[in-house]
């Protein structure tokens, strides 16, 4: 069993250093937030951190892995819990049984493919440690289909550049949920869409019926809910353009590697 880690978000550390002094209150952090010139001087930032890290980081690193022994007793669940759209309480309601994940964009050969097709193909299992911008840290066990096998088998165009998580939980009216990863992390071997967790069925507060485990990356890429996963060559596209909710609303980074 692990201890609670904690982790400064990069965001936060850059607010911080750009404010210096260390006397200035978390409002006055929030206020700078809120202004677009230095939001987009933290975007700037993150193009550097993520540049940096790709080139001292093996892209082939595996996240550490643990044993059995050490799966945390308690793994919170955060952020949504419910999924919350009549949608999405049907498919609780049949058991995931109508549910389909639906793979297409940049792909020669769009799937819909059931829960029991996923569970059928070849799997991973990892126990890893979750990794919370808020604090916290947990371990356990994930077992699911690898991203990357998914992607060979719709035929992923050349063009494509960023795999796109769309998610069933809704953050306010018209806002729904979603996360973006590149290819690097999309066929990393410990990519996945997690449909198990400590040896039962992935439950809902935990993202059911599919779940995206990330492992080099915090726990807000870790998307839960996932209905639909789509290819592209621009997350311009894609709401606030920024690649994930957090990033859209909150300044979080979008390459949030550890």
């Amino acid at each position: 069993m692990t201890g609670d880690k904690f982790i400064i978000p990069r965001r936060k550390f850059l607010t911080g250093a750009a404010l210096g002094g260390g006397g200035l209150l978390l409002s006055g952090c929030d206020m700078l937030s809120e202004n677009e010139g230095f939001r987009s001087v933290l975007r700037s930032g993150e193009v550097l951190n993520k540049t940096a890290q790709r080139l001292i980081m093996d892209r082939s690193a595996l996240a550490r892995e643990f044993s059995a022994s050490d799966i945390s007793p308690t793994f919170k669940a955060n952020g949504s819990i419910t999924g919350g759209t009549p949608e999405y309480a049907r498919h609780v309601a049949d058991k995931f049984t109508g549910w389909q994940l639906r793979i297409d964009g940049m792909v020669r050969n769009p799937l819909s493919l059931s829960l029991a097709q996923l569970i059928a193909m070849p799997s991973r299992e990892q126990i890893t440690r979750h990794d919370c911008v808020e604090g916290w840290s947990a371990i356990g066990k994930w077992r699911g289909t690898p991203l990357g096998l998914l992607l060979k088998q719709a035929g992923l165009m050349t063009k494509a550049r960023y795999i796109v998580f769309h998610c069933a939980d809704q953050w306010g009216p018209g806002v729904p949920y979603y996360e973006s990863v590149d290819l690097v992390d999309a066929f990393h071997p410990q990519t996945i869409l997690a449909w198990s967790m400590n040896d039962g069925i992935l439950p809902v507060k935990h993202g059911a019926p599919l779940r995206l485990r990330v492992e080099r990356q915090l726990g807000y890429k870790q998307a839960k809910y996932v209905m639909r996963v789509e290819a592209t060559d621009d997350l311009k596209k894609f709401y606030g353009g920024n690649g994930g909710y957090w990033e859209d609303a909150h300044d979080y980074d979008w390459y949030a590697g550890i």
